[in-house]
């Protein structure tokens, strides 16, 4: 689904249903998953039918039904920029050692 190509309210009205499927889902009536939200039941009827609520709410609800997975998207990664990685990948590069005595010690092989 393209989710740029909704409205606000229409992306609203979608959060509002999923919550309400997830209730049904896990058989909690609107009583029982406001109570274990902290929210009055009309807040979280409110947010069933798509209409206006706070983060917050929407957070604990989410909370009390383990979908929190979404969060993910928020993450930030930490990233390093290519001039940093150059100079990290020249630090880290193999330097080879060659010991001049070692060389005189070992005369090559003859045939």
């Amino acid at each position: 689904m393209d989710y740029n190509a909704l409205s606000d309210l229409q992306i609203i009205r979608q959060i509002g249903e999923f919550v309400k499927a997830e209730r049904i889902h896990q058989q909690k009536s609107q009583d029982q998953l406001s109570k274990e939200a902290g929210i009055s039941r009309s807040t979280l009827s409110l947010l069933e039918r798509g209409e206006k609520v706070n983060l917050i709410t929407l957070i604990q609800v989410l909370r009390v039904l383990d979908r929190l997975q979404w969060m993910e998207a928020f993450e930030v990664k930490k990233t390093i920029s290519p001039i940093d990685y150059i100079k990290l990948q020249k630090k880290h590069e193999r330097q080879r050692v060659r010991n001049s005595d070692m060389a005189a010690d070992n005369p090559p092989l003859e045939w």
